[in-house]
This record gives C-alpha cells, structure tokens and sequence, in this order.
C-alpha cells in the first residue's frame, strides 16, 4: 500500500546514479530525487523523507555541507542519512559518521547492500 511506504530521497547531481538507486528501491519505497544539495534540503524541508541518500561529490553544495544543513533544521535533523559515494577512503568514511551519518554505501552500489541497509535503517 503505497500510503504506508517509507519515502526515500535520493540526492546525485549524476541522472544515471538516480536511475540505478531508483531502480533498486523503487519496488519497496516510495523515491523522490534530487539533482542538488540545495534542492534536496528543500524537499526535505517541505516533507521530510524517512531517509536521504546523499552523494558527497556534487557542484556547488557537496554532501557533507547538505549533511550539515539537515542537521541544523529541526525539521530535518533526525532524518537518517547514509552518503553514496565513489570515495572508498577511511577518512571519507570516518568524517561522515562522525558528521551523522548512519551508513556509507560506496559506488558502484551493490543492490543488495542499499536494500539492506535501507531496511535495517527504515524498520
């Protein structure tokens, strides 16, 4: 029942990565998408999400910065967010937990790691 799904934003300045992400949780979980840090912030501040995927090499605002902002807002401070990303390095890592992130998923995604990890994060 399409009232009762979580819903999911997915914020990458990449159409293809929206496609790929889409296409694995579109099935289980309502997904909006944003192409930018500054539109994401404003969907989430309008109707937050349940969980923001968030790529953190985008123009202008990267990840941690939105990451940042969404902490500072009432409306969107508790919204989980897990970073997608092409930097596989520890320190990248460490940063965004450190920042608040709830999970890390590197690109090229594994279906199976996003769908978990949406699960164990949504339930």
């Amino acid at each position: 029942e399409m009232e009762d799904q979580k819903t999911i934003l997915v914020v990458d300045d990449t159409p293809e990565n929206i496609d790929v992400l889409v296409g694995i949780l579109k099935q289980f979980y309502k997904v909006k998408a944003a192409p930018s840090g500054e539109k994401a912030l404003k969907s989430a501040g309008k109707k937050p999400p349940d969980l923001i995927l968030l790529d953190i090499m985008m123009p202008e605002m990267d990840g941690y910065q939105v990451l940042e902002q969404l902490k500072t807002d009432p409306v969107t401070v508790n919204i989980p967010v897990v970073f997608v990303t092409g930097m596989s390095d520890n320190a990248d890592q460490e940063k965004g937990m450190a920042m608040g992130a709830k999970g890390y998923l590197t690109k090229p995604v594994d279906p199976q790691k996003v769908l978990e990890l949406a699960q164990k994060i949504l339930s």
